[in-house]
Parts: structure tokens; C-alpha cells; sequence
């Protein structure tokens, strides 16, 4: 783990509300405090954040809870009561940013939407994260980032043709929103930056709008403009890439690796290192175009090479030849590989518990200013006192 004195990041001084819950508004929370912003935590009393019981347990604490909640203070509100809510309203005016990720309507029905807060504090910045967005005719639905995968078109895209979608195993629609959440609170200090004046000395806030399924519609590249253009609707390919050879999952003699041999120049020493130089210097192949339209060749040429060599071998001889390949990871692979402990990807820390844990490090990398896990995930109402000065409200 990081030392406690590590040095501030570059978002230190900036004080973060975080009302949401389980995986989006808390993944853009984390994201903002592991580069230094003092996030707080306010989670009800009881259990806290559902988080806290997820998945596999230690001493009836999520191991998940280490990665999603370092760097955080827990103070434990009710909003519920009139106290709780107006504790809010006291922390959100002294606040640069507030994440919610709740049901469209509820922060309102309790007297805290945007308007409400900003009047108090002009500078606010409120990211919110829900499925459908703030507005629209699918806003009060519920949405989970399940729905929200569908929807936004990546769902219809993963699995093998002709069968059932499968999912990615991790909640990626929340994921990616919290990620574009980062993006808009970071565009909107800058904005209020530029907007200070004499008569907002603090500069303007704003609310950030994301919807889960736009985020995920938002990474699907040209799905929707070869829809326009051509009426094609892609289908799912397994492990291929459509349109895009050869580059795909290939047996071999123990397992199996990932080639991406689409590039022109790449194609080529792919073939010439599996024997193929033929179709290397075939000019039917000499675009990705073409390539594309006899991509079952190509796979079959590939994986006549592949079956007969052992996944190392595969790895090895293609890398030596600058070929994008490599093998398949478990988690057991990444916490064996040398090169994600090198770039600090894999940190130790001890739990409160005393618990030896490792947990993914720090990311992106940035060189001046880079950011560190200073603290460990805390405990139910840890800091309740420290904010607030009394004592958690009890269940």
C-alpha cells in the first residue's frame, strides 16, 4: 500500500459528496479520490452501502468494499429524517461536486435537487448516473447496467452466432458510466473555472447527466453509422471482429491466444511466421478489405499453425516478430505476470481486519502528479464524528 503521506494529487482541495451507491456513482468516486479529492461517503445506518455485503466476504466485509471505497470517509446519514437531509444540505454548500446515482425524482422528493443545493452554493457540481438519464420517456424506469448493456447495443454483440447473448461477467454499463462521469465533472471544474467573476466568485456549476446505456451507446464505434449508411445491423461473431482480419481467438495445442494480425504490414510477417508467406503476398490480401471477405481462410491458415504448438511457443514466436498476440488471462495469470507488478498495477494493502489483500493499483499513470491509495476503505460511520461532530445516527 501507498504510505499515508504519499503526495496530493492533483484534484487535493476538492471536497466530493457521494450519496450513490453499490457500483457507478461510487466507481467515479473512487476514481476522484484515489488523485486526491476528499470524498465522502454518506451511507444510511444499518449496513451501509449494500457494496459492503457483495460477493466474497472477510469477517462480513466485501473484499470488493477495499477497491470501491479506499481513500473515501463513511459518514452515516438518514436521509430519510429531516436531520439527515439537512446534514446534506450543510456538506453540499461547502462542496466542489456531488455524485448521486439514485432513481430520476428522488433527490427532489427530498428537498435536495440541484436548484435546492445550488442555491446555497452556486459552485456546485452535481454528477448524476442513472439508467435512462434525467429527462425523457424512460427516465423513472428502473435501470441496471444489465438493461443498460442492452440497450445500448453491446449485449446483441457478445456471444457466439445464433445463440443466446452472453454477458461480460463484470457490470460493464456501470463501469463505463461512472468513467464518463469522471469526464464530466472534470470538464465541469474547468468550466466553472472559466464562468468566475465578481458575481460568482466561486465560478458556476452544473449538473452532469449520465445515462448508463448512453455510456455503453457511446463506446459501440460504427454500429449506428453502417446502420444509416447501409441498413446492415452487425451481428455477434463469437471471438472475430467483424469486417477486421484476421483477428481472433485461435486454438492451440494446450489453450488457446488472441492474434490480431489486421494491419498491413503486421499481416504480413504473420503469414511469413506461420509458413503462409503465399498468403502474405497474395495481392488479393493486401488490404484489410479484402482480407475481411476471406476471413474464414485466413482463420483456418492460422489455426492449422496454431493447434500443432503450444500456447508459449504461439506467444513467443509472434512477439519476435512484432504480431499483437497473447494468451487468454485468469485473475491467476494477472496476479502472476511480471509486467502488471512492474507498472504498479497489483498493490498489497492490509484491511483494518488485518487481512492481507491485493488490489488493483492506480489508473491512469499520470508522471507529476500521480495518484495513490493513501487510506483504507473505512468502516460503517468511521468519520461521522470527524464531519459532522457527534456521533452516527443509529439504525
Amino acid at each position: 500500500m501507498d504510505a499515508p503521506n504519499a503526495p496530493p494529487g492533483p484534484l487535493a482541495g476538492l471536497k466530493v459528496i457521494e450519496l450513490g451507491q453499490l457500483i457507478a456513482g461510487p466507481f467515479a468516486g473512487k476514481t476522484l479520490a484515489d488523485f486526491g479529492a476528499d470524498v465522502i461517503k454518506v451511507e444510511p445506518p444499518g449496513d451501509g452501502d449494500p457494496l459492503r455485503k457483495w460477493r466474497m466476504l472477510h469477517n462480513g466485509t466485501s473484499v470488493w468494499w477495499q477497491v470501491q471505497s479506499r481513500n473515501k470517509r463513511s459518514v452515516v446519514l438518514d436521509l430519510r429524517t429531516d436531520e439527515g437531509r439537512a446534514d446534506v444540505r450543510r456538506l453540499a454548500a461547502e462542496a466542489d461536486v456531488l455524485i448521486e446515482n439514485f432513481k430520476p425524482g428522488t433527490l427532489e422528493k427530498w428537498g435536495l435537487g440541484y436548484d435546492a443545493l445550488a442555491a446555497d452554493n452556486p459552485g456546485l457540481i452535481m454528477l448524476r448516473i442513472s439508467g435512462y438519464g434525467q429527462s425523457g420517456p424512460y427516465r423513472d424506469l428502473p435501470g441496471f447496467a444489465v438493461v443498460a448493456e442492452a440497450m445500448g447495443g453491446l449485449r446483441h454483440l457478445m456471444g457466439e452466432p445464433g445463440r443466446p447473448p452472453v454477458r461480460a461477467g463484470v457490470s460493464l454499463g456501470d463501469t463505463l458510466a461512472a468513467l464518463h462521469g469522471v469526464i464530466g465533472v472534470l470538464l465541469a471544474l474547468q468550466a466553472r473555472q472559466q464562468s468566475v467573476s465578481p458575481l460568482a466568485p466561486k465560478g458556476r456549476g452544473q449538473v452532469i447527466d449520465v445515462a448508463l446505456y448512453e455510456a455503453v451507446f457511446n463506446c459501440m464505434e460504427s454500429l449506428l453509422p453502417e446502420y444509416s449508411a447501409f441498413g446492415a445491423v452487425r451481428q455477434p461473431a463469437g471471438s472475430a471482429l467483424p469486417g477486421i482480419a484476421p483477428s481472433n481467438a485461435y486454438r492451440c495445442a494446450d489453450g488457446q491466444v488472441v492474434i490480431g494480425g489486421n494491419g498491413d504490414s503486421i499481416f504480413k510477417r504473420l503469414m511469413q511466421a506461420i509458413g503462409r508467406d503465399d498468403l502474405g503476398q497474395d495481392p488479393g490480401l493486401a488490404d484489410n478489405s479484402r482480407r475481411a471477405a476471406r476471413a474464414d481462410e485466413l482463420d483456418a491458415a492460422i489455426t492449422a499453425w496454431t493447434v500443432q504448438r503450444p500456447v508459449d511457443e504461439v506467444v513467443r514466436v509472434l512477439q519476435a516478430v512484432s504480431v499483437p498476440a497473447g494468451r487468454i488471462y485468469t485473475v491467476a495469470d494477472i496476479a502472476a505476470d511480471p509486467h502488471y507488478r512492474a507498472r504498479q498495477m497489483i498493490e498489497r494493502i492490509t484491511t483494518q481486519d488485518g487481512l492481507a489483500l491485493e488490489v488493483p493499483g492506480i489508473c491512469p499513470k499520470l508522471s507529476a502528479t500521480p495518484g495513490a491509495i493513501r487510506t483504507l476503505a473505512p468502516a460503517l460511520g468511521e468519520h461521522t464524528a470527524e464531519v459532522l461532530g457527534r456521533p452516527a445516527p443509529s439504525a
